[in-house]
């Protein structure tokens, strides 16, 4: 197998943006707590170049994951990241650094379950090939036109980015899951990008209005599989919530379908709020962030649906050129995205 080859650089111009199920809770649950960073082996190991007493090394995760890209408490952590990777993937010669900081970041710094994360989101891309090696807004652009997905311009009181997916305005009929999929995983190799959305994640809402038999009929045991490894260990995104609205009750059987695959602290961040969601929402999203369709302030959903379609179309090279690489790893200058 030849070598692969050095990550690619491009520019891409991110535009700024001014069964145990929780059923209408009232609080969001807290957030677990961040693990400290550790390396591959013992506990007391340490990345090349970390001493005892080291800046590095006297700050826990969340703490290092605030720092710049360049800052250099990281330089050990990437440093070790880097050499654990290449052992593993044998045929590929280099990883830039961004790229390396999306999966430490993703998990908090902790170099082992970064390397474990960095191998699946390797091991998903060459088993999927039906969904990552086709990224192309522009192939599905009639199905991004019926205002089906959103990335919401404003982030909650979090800091984490909100998606929208509105299910009933997909038509299995005319669309793949596959196809829909692919949606999902253009949007997160995009905001992977964002420095804070690596570090604050992201939420979503499934907006299940208009859910048929015929939306059921599309998911089987495989792609439910793939669905929730992208939701759980295989993408370099923190996911803080998932949120479920107008879902009716024939719903279940496919939920019930994914949730074995998802690890406890993704089921604990499930919640259902029926149809009566507006208010419930509010208990965990501000009323400035959601459009109101959602009982919210911002603008309308269609709106919104087009801005995002318009930033995933802007965005189609950088796509196809993600999907093309054998590692995912394109790297581009800091100062080329603006987020």
């Amino acid at each position: 197998m030849p070598p692969h080859e050095a990550p690619l650089r491009l520019q891409v111009w991110i535009r700024p943006w001014s069964f145990p199920v929780q059923e209408h809770p009232v609080q969001p649950p807290p957030e677990p707590p961040s693990r400290s960073p550790s390396l591959p082996g013992t506990l007391q190991q340490r990345p090349a170049g970390c001493s005892d007493s080291g800046p590095a090394c006297d700050m826990n995760g969340p703490q290092l994951n605030e720092l710049p890209d360049a800052a250099e408490q990281l330089r050990p952590f990437v440093s070790s990241l880097r050499r654990e990777a290449l052992q593993e993937l044998t045929a590929v010669r280099s990883l830039s650094d961004g790229f390396l900081i999306k999966f430490l970041r993703a998990r908090d710094f902790d170099v082992e379950l970064s390397l474990k994360l960095l191998l699946n989101y390797q091991r998903w891309r060459k088993e999927s090939p039906e969904i990552s090696r086709c990224l192309s807004p522009s192939s599905v652009l009639g199905l991004l036109n019926t205002s089906y997905h959103s990335v919401l311009p404003e982030r909650d009181h979090t800091g984490s980015r909100v998606l929208i997916y509105r299910i009933g305005q997909w038509h299995p009929k005319d669309w793949s899951a596959f196809e829909v999929f692919r949606i999902s995983l253009m949007t997160s190799e995009i905001i992977s990008m964002e420095t804070e959305t690596q570090r604050r994640g992201l939420k979503v809402i499934f907006d299940l209005q208009g859910w048929s038999l015929g939306h059921a009929l599309q998911f089987n045991p495989s792609l439910a599989r793939k669905i929730s490894s992208v939701l759980s260990d295989s993408f370099p995104l923190k996911v803080r919530g998932i949120h479920l609205v107008n879902e009716p009750m024939f719903f279940r059987p496919v939920f019930a379908m994914i949730r074995p695959f998802l690890p406890d602290k993704i089921k604990q961040r499930i919640h259902m709020h029926g149809a009566d969601f507006c208010e419930t929402l509010g208990d965990y999203f501000s009323s400035h962030v959601l459009p109101p369709e959602y009982g919210g302030e911002a603008p309308e959903i269609e709106e919104l649906c087009q801005d995002w379609t318009n930033q995933l179309l802007q965005s189609e090279n950088f796509l196809q050129q993600v999907a093309a690489h054998p590692t995912g790893d394109i790297a581009i200058n800091p100062e080329d995205v603006l987020i």
